[in-house]
């Protein structure tokens, strides 16, 4: 778990989390990104994981399979 920053929602936090673990390659492509584990990580509502992996989504960084999950996105290598 995070000390989270009450000026901060959440969902922000996390997501700047997830970002930081693609940038470094803690979480390389095409590793699933699992919100049941994200939830019990952070200790929030599924919904506030949710609304971390959609703005994740909206970046690029992640791309989400219905009835399969939310994986990392291959990185663009052309620069």
């Amino acid at each position: 778990m995070i000390d989270f920053d009450p000026t901060q929602p959440k969902w922000q936090q996390i997501a700047d989390v997830v970002r930081a673990r693609i940038a470094d390659g803690t979480l390389p492509p095409r590793t699933l990104v699992s919100e049941v584990q994200l939830e019990a990580e952070f200790g929030v509502a599924r919904g506030t994981v949710r609304k971390a992996t959609a703005a994740l989504r909206e970046e690029g960084l992640l791309v989400t399979t219905p009835g399969m999950g939310s994986f990392v996105a291959d990185r663009d290598v052309s620069g």
